[in-house]
């Protein structure tokens, strides 16, 4: 099969979907239009508040797939520089995310007058805002300016752990290392991803590095190299024992959702009409602009939480109504990103552009705000 496999509008179908799905875990979870609008679907917003994230399960699953399609389709590395193809990452990463921060810093200063909430992110430092830039908060204990921002830091750990692996299998002087590269790759993936699911999984402590969720990653590469394979019976077995030994000894309902997707990649991408099934188009189009719905929708969604539940505070009805309101604001931001930014090849000086824009909005927002 292939390379070509790795993308297809199925994949960028159950981006769309999973996208969406973590959309409203947000509207949910952030309120408080989501607290106004409660009584008319408890029940629905209940099961978003508590089991919305569990689409990031999904979008490191794919992640993984689409790595290992990108880097080792066969096995084996296949770019030429580990630095380059890490740097390449990064900064296609964080021009779009820079640009999303901004917003975000902007709108909350905006909001936070005349809405006090928690999910107003408090007034930014400088050491706030040079760490969200660097893509370090988490690591040196500070706080995100944007839900899900976390995210972003994770999926650039776990390529640069990814592309670190496999550089360093090839970098190996052994001549007999070199005819078995492949095997000797992917054995490292699968090694890494029963250490994760098995131990650096269980210690929530990790939970800012890339090791703890490689286990879902690291399944999604299984999964590609499952679906290129001439039988794809073995892979599926390992991945089977991986995760049936890493739910016995402890049962995480998020690693039953990453394997379920992973095994479900295999089932679909194996077949030639599922890989020739052209998908759902809006889902397809949203999946494919997922990256920047992803990082503007909590700009969007503050700001029309701030205005909704500030002119009807007492109205459920409206507050559903702009909770439906938010998330398309949300795609159309998000399509806006896409098309004015992401979308194009980024460089060094543009990132570096807007990574600087990004910290001297936010040290011009705190001068604005303590001039007030």
């Amino acid at each position: 099969m292939s390379s070509s496999t790795s993308r297809t509008p199925l994949i960028d179908m159950i981006k769309g979907m999973a996208c969406a799905t973590i959309v409203w875990h947000h509207l949910a979870f952030y309120g408080p239009m989501s607290d106004i609008a409660h009584p008319l679907a408890p029940s629905l917003i209940a099961w978003l508040y508590d089991y919305g994230r569990m689409a990031v399960q999904v979008f490191l699953v794919l992640g993984g797939y689409l790595a290992a399609a990108s880097l080792a389709p066969q096995g084996f590395a296949r770019f030429d520089h580990a630095g380059t193809a890490i740097a390449k990452r990064f900064v296609r990463l964080v021009v779009p995310y820079a640009v999303a921060l901004m917003l975000a810093v902007v709108v909350a200063a905006l909001v936070r007058p005349w809405m006090e909430h928690h999910s107003v992110p408090d007034q930014p430092t400088l050491s706030q805002l040079l760490a969200n830039a660097l893509l370090l908060q988490d690591i040196v204990g500070e706080g995100a300016l944007s839900a899900g921002v976390w995210y972003v830091a994770i999926d650039f750990q776990l390529f640069a752990l990814t592309v670190l692996m496999l550089a360093g299998v090839r970098a190996l002087p052994v001549r007999w290392v070199q005819h078995h590269a492949a095997a000797l790759s992917q054995g490292l993936v699968l090694l890494v991803t029963a250490a994760s699911l098995w131990v650096f999984n269980r210690i929530a402590g990790l939970d800012m590095w890339a090791l703890y969720f490689f286990g879902a990653y690291g399944l999604g590469m299984l999964a590609y190299w499952a679906v290129r394979a001439p039988q794809a019976q073995a892979w599926v077995c390992l991945m089977v024992l991986l995760v049936g030994a890493a739910l016995a000894v402890d049962f995480r309902a998020r690693i039953a959702v990453a394997a379920v997707t992973a095994l479900c990649l295999v089932v679909a991408m194996r077949s030639a009409r599922m890989r020739s099934f052209s998908g759902v188009s809006p889902l397809v189009k949203l999946g494919q602009m997922s990256y920047s719905v992803f990082l503007v929708h909590f700009a969007v969604c503050l700001l029309v939480n701030a205005v909704v539940s500030h002119l009807w505070p007492a109205s459920p009805a409206l507050n559903a109504v702009g909770m439906l309101l938010a998330f398309g604001l949300s795609l159309a931001a998000g399509r806006l990103l896409y098309l004015r930014v992401e979308r194009h090849v980024p460089s060094w000086s543009t990132a570096l552009r807007w990574q600087l824009g990004l910290v001297g909005a936010g040290m011009l927002v705190v001068i604005t705000s303590n001039w007030a």
